[in-house]
């Protein structure tokens, strides 16, 4: 497979990744699927996690990773005509990716480790991950342990699985950055690597001065 098809491949599996993380985490300001904590939020009052108003979600998962997946998948569908420019700047669409994928999945660990915010019967000081025992202690919302661990889960997967794709994407970039992005009729040899790199090293020249 051609390193522009493997781009286009790359960007149509990263638009729901990046979908689904928005969800995720625009759920999660609604636990129990209801409004009242979000008002009473911006009430001032405490009713939702911190992890949840870092919006890993919506900018490090969703909108970081979104933007990327357009470049790459237009790249992709530039089909056979060494578009060595748009790998190129694949590779740097990429890195952001990466960046708000790491995000995303940095506050999904956080948001399961820490737990929901709840009204308790009894106090616990012992990890509620491992216990399932504890989580009826959460009176209010209800079922906000599952809801929590569910959503955080969802977008700590969808995370993992945006990292391998945008990482997968900068060798592939790379690669097509050097070789081109399809050939048919000729082999990529280490002559034509070699004069493939110097293209785009003078194309970087070019860029910079």
């Amino acid at each position: 497979m051609c390193t522009g098809k493997c781009s286009k491949f790359i960007g149509i599996c990263l638009y729901p990744l990046a979908l689904l993380s928005i969800i995720c985490n625009i759920f999660l300001f609604f636990p129990d699927f209801q409004t009242i904590y979000s008002k009473e939020e911006a009430e001032g009052l405490y009713r939702l996690t911190d992890e949840i108003k870092y919006m890993g979600g919506v900018v490090g998962g969703g909108i970081l990773v979104l933007i990327p997946a357009i470049h790459i998948h237009s790249t992709g569908r530039q089909g056979c005509c060494s578009n060595r420019c748009g790998m190129f700047l694949s590779i740097i669409f990429a890195a952001v990716g990466l960046a708000g994928a790491l995000y995303s999945g940095i506050i999904a660990v956080f948001g399961l480790i820490r737990g929901p915010v709840c009204m308790y019967e009894n106090e616990c000081t012992e990890s509620y991950l491992g216990n399932t025992d504890i989580w009826e202690t959460c009176e209010e919302p209800e079922n906000i342990v599952v809801f929590n661990i569910g959503l955080f889960s969802a977008l700590l997967v969808a995370a993992c699985l945006e990292l391998l794709l945008c990482g997968f994407q900068v060798l592939n970039g790379l690669f097509g950055c050097i070789c081109g992005t399809c050939n048919h009729k000729e082999v990529c040899t280490l002559d034509t690597k070699v004069t493939s790199f110097l293209k785009v090293k003078s194309f970087i020249y070019r860029i910079y001065y």
